[in-house]
């Protein structure tokens, strides 16, 4: 440096004696050594070729010093090239300075060139970045002449998934064991017979008996209680002649009553004497004056007035005569037909039971969720299927445009016209449900030849074209950007349009929305297409909405 400014001092026009003067201040000087102590990265990669699958080992190395904060790159940062692993940072020390490195097991699963990008590296605040490099991805070599090819095999049915039917199944079938259950507790089974039905289900002549010793045993005539005690006493002879005779005992006087047996009498019905009749009819009087006369007969006369009446009863059975035949018959029709009606009466009862139970437990459901729910529960709902059932998260077309949808879509092959031939590479589409359907969703992921420009607006009105031809008319169309859960953009294009029927001049009125992208050289599309009534389509459609990615390749 001293020697330029010597050599230039005519040059700069500096005054005589300048040079010199320079010159010796620069000797004078002190001599300072200033320590480099900037930070310096550097990257190698063990290898630039590889086979699909294989691992690159590829190291960052950072220089720097010792009190230096250093940050390396974290998480799929190597894209297109993927991640598998991580080593840890290994730290060389060398006086005042460091070495950090760290290795990273880096791989790809598609032959191709690839670009390694430049990764950064935080040091102090500051970032540094390393350089980018080419990785080329070689396809396995596969021996044809050896190894036989076969084609691919087509799509394969699977039978449908029938988990959520299943479970309504068992809660039905829960249901139903719990009303039979009730049902069967409460009207079906036989319970154990009281007392009171016991004696009731006795022939009309041990009723009597049976009635007759209870009333002897009773506390009536000891507490004085004598027309409860008559009361009881006519009542039970009045019920067994009723029963037993087929007269209307009950509701006839004392004179009606007797005159009715003095007449079976004369007409050979009835082989009852004399005397009992007119024992019969003596104490039938008496109870009449306890009843209504207040009359207070002594306890000795109340008890043989029981025998009296028991020895009636007992005389009548004897007298009753023999039925014939055809009584016989008769009276066993009579009790079959009371049989027949009786079951008859409990099955009304049971199916009256259970309608009740199912209106009571259908109105509490729809107290609780809606007539229109429970109604597509019942009957079911093709959309409310849709929804409901077990959906298939899926990537579709290369580069992969990735969706959950209700329904896997099917590949759908599309005759292209020459023209697009012309500037389309390649082109995948896949479906579920036709445009005239309950439902309908396709996804599509075209690419274009080398020097093809892409107008994305072209593409958009070529699909609303072919809604068109489809049957759509009267489409309403609105624009709007995008973007999805993950971060990437797009434009949305929707709005409503009339569905003509097939075979017929009705119409229905539908809705769509047309999801848009631009995604690593390809165009990928998304529609959706489903009745504007139809209250479970907009839930499936923002499901799959929100469910858009797009796979990094």
């Amino acid at each position: 440096m001293i020697r330029d400014l010597l050599h230039n001092k005519k040059r700069l026009s500096l005054p005589k004696g300048t040079g010199i003067l320079f010159a010796m201040m620069f000797l004078m000087a002190p001599v300072q050594i200033v320590a480099q102590d900037t930070p310096r990265v550097t990257s190698k990669i063990d290898s630039t070729h590889i086979r699909i699958g294989e691992q690159v080992q590829f190291e960052i190395s950072v220089e720097a010093d010792t009190t230096t904060l250093v940050v390396f790159p974290e998480g799929q940062t190597f894209a297109p090239l993927e991640m598998v692993r991580a080593s840890d940072i290994d730290t060389f020390r060398n006086k005042d300075r460091m070495n950090l490195i760290r290795t990273y097991a880096l791989t790809q699963f598609d032959s191709g060139h690839y670009t390694l990008p430049r990764q950064k590296i935080i040091v102090n605040n500051k970032e540094l970045y390393t350089d980018s490099l080419q990785v080329l991805v070689n396809d396995i070599a596969v021996d044809t002449t050896t190894q036989k090819m076969y084609d691919i095999k087509p799509l394969a049915e699977v039978s449908r998934n029938y988990s959520d039917w299943v479970r309504y199944l068992i809660w039905g079938i829960v249901f139903l064991a719990v009303a039979g259950a009730l049902i069967y507790w409460f009207f079906l089974r036989k319970k154990p017979l009281t007392q009171e039905e016991k004696e009731a289900l006795l022939p009309p002549f041990d009723r009597a008996l049976l009635g007759l010793k209870q009333l002897e045993e009773s506390r009536y005539l000891i507490q004085s209680q004598y027309k409860e005690y008559y009361s009881e006493l006519t009542n039970i002879v009045r019920a067994y002649l009723e029963e037993e005779v087929h007269i209307s005992a009950m509701e006839s006087t004392t004179e009606e009553l007797v005159a009715k047996l003095e007449m079976m009498q004369q007409a050979g019905k009835l082989n009852l004497e004399k005397d009992t009749i007119t024992n019969f009819k003596s104490v039938l009087q008496k109870a009449d004056l306890v009843k209504f006369a207040r009359s207070r007969p002594d306890t000795h006369g109340a008890e043989e007035d029981r025998k009296v009446i028991e020895n009636v009863v007992v005389r009548t059975k004897e007298a009753i005569p023999e039925p014939t035949e055809e009584e016989l018959l008769q009276r066993e029709e009579y009790i079959a037909e009371m049989a027949r009606k009786k079951r008859k009466k409990k099955r009304i009862t049971t199916i009256i039971i259970a309608a009740a139970v199912l209106v009571v437990a259908l109105g509490g459901a729809v107290t609780y969720y809606g007539f229109t729910k429970v109604k597509d529960t019942v009957f079911g709902h093709p959309t409310r299927e849709l929804l409901h059932g077990e959906w298939v998260n899926s990537e579709y077309g290369y580069p992969a445009i990735v969706l959950e949808t209700p329904q896997v879509l099917k590949r759908t092959a599309i005759e292209l016209p020459e023209s697009l031939k012309q500037v389309i590479s390649t082109n995948q589409t896949f479906t579920y449900g036709g445009l005239l359907g309950d439902f309908h969703i396709s996804a599509s992921v075209t690419t274009f030849r080398e020097g093809v420009e892409f107008n994305m607006e072209d593409a958009i009105q070529g699909s609303v074209k072919t809604m068109e031809q489809q049957g759509a008319k009267n489409i309403i169309v609105k624009q709007d950007e995008f973007t999805t859960p993950s971060g990437k953009k797009g434009i949305k294009v929707h709005g409503s349009m009339d569905i003509t029927l097939p075979g017929t001049e009705k119409s229905e009125k539908g809705e769509y929305i047309i999801l848009n992208f631009n995604e690593k050289g390809a165009f990928q599309q998304v529609i959706i297409i489903h009745r504007q009534d139809d209250r479970y389509a907009k839930d499936i459609e923002n499901r799959i909405v929100n469910s858009i990615d797009f796979k990094n390749q």
